[in-house]
């Protein structure tokens, strides 16, 4: 628009020097020979004046065609970028499996997405309006209500999905599509009051976690207890302490259903302690169990030591002797309790 201005002062100027036209008629033909209308001119014109005129309507073509190519290229080049980050974003979700979706992208999305990044884990956010999640997370624009956008994240191939949105009935939603779509999937949902903790574990959470509970009971630990909170902070936060706390159930098909708790550590057994145990019939945690306990589908356990050695522990129990669950382990601290 800038440029268009210019070129029809300049022909203005053009056309009341070389024509001696007024303002106003030589204004007049100035816009009619840019605007490509094609009426007459207020007066005849010289030959000078006929030179002139080409040469501006020359500029004033070339000038609109350069203008609609480069709108034209900077509107499909927004448009197929955006399509192209669409596809390559899909194409990337459509090989991870054994990952996490994160519903909610708000202030406890996010730390939860940079806790699961820190430990190596694959994550999917799903949030209604950010553009961007980050390098290298998986973004999906829409309303992880719905069945389609849950489909879109690999939802029946993730290993698990926090509902994390500030609203709880939203949450509750979340819960009961993921859960519809994937009935065996873990699901952590975040809540904000004991009655939206109900009807979330109503809804199919595996685990209900309240930010605002959990900020109470660190601030009365430091309070009253202010070392032992120092020394969990200095664990969960210190990445060259290497001590986890791994939540295992028996498997069916595991190796140590039938053997005692001795025979089911490692054989770094020294280095690991379950420090609970609770059995598949139900029950509260039985702590320092004996290490005659037999094992039976269905158990829990509750097992402490270094990453590599609980992570060996917690895939025998799954049935999987010789692997290590990727960053299964959760640090002392942010172990999680079913509800």
């Amino acid at each position: 628009m800038t440029l268009l201005t210019m070129l029809a002062a300049v022909g203005t100027a053009g056309y009341m020097l070389i024509e001696g036209w007024t303002f106003t008629d030589a204004l007049f033909m100035a816009v009619v020979i840019l605007s490509t209308v094609g009426l007459d001119a207020p007066h005849p014109l010289s030959t000078s004046g006929r030179a002139f005129t080409i040469a501006l309507i020359i500029t004033g073509v070339s000038l609109a065609a350069y203008l609609v190519s480069a709108l034209g290229e900077y509107v499909m080049g927004g448009v197929l970028t955006g399509v192209f980050q669409r596809q390559r974003m899909q194409r990337a979700i459509g090989r991870l499996s054994n990952h996490y979706v994160v519903c909610g992208y708000g202030r406890v999305g996010r730390q939860v997405v940079a806790d699961l990044r820190r430990r190596g884990c694959p994550v999917v956010v799903i949030e209604r309006e950010v553009a961007d999640a980050g390098e290298g997370v998986p973004l999906i624009a829409g309303d992880a209500t719905d069945d389609d956008v849950l489909s879109r994240a690999a939802l029946m191939r993730a290993r698990g999905l926090v509902a994390a949105t500030g609203s709880d009935p939203t949450n509750v939603d979340i819960t009961l599509s993921a859960r519809a779509i994937h009935p065996g999937l873990e699901i952590v949902a975040r809540s904000s009051n004991a009655a939206a903790e109900l009807n979330l574990t109503r809804a199919g959470a595996t685990y209900v976690v309240s930010p605002y509970s959990i900020g109470a009971h660190r601030i009365v630990s430091e309070l009253l207890s202010p070392g032992v909170t120092t020394f969990l902070d200095t664990v969960m936060h210190a990445e060259q302490l290497d001590l986890w706390l791994e939540v295992a159930t028996i498997d069916a098909t595991s190796p140590l259903a039938g053997h005692t708790l001795r025979d089911a550590l490692p054989l770094a057994k020294h280095a690991v302690n379950v420090v609970a145990m609770r059995q598949a019939a139900g029950g509260a945690y039985v702590t320092n169990p004996s290490l005659d306990a037999r094992l039976a589908a269905g158990d829990t356990l509750v097992a402490l030591g270094p990453q590599a050695a609980v992570q060996q522990l917690g895939a025998r129990a799954m049935g999987k002797p010789g692997t290590a669950r990727p960053a299964a382990g959760q640090s002392i601290g942010k172990s999680r309790s079913p509800r």
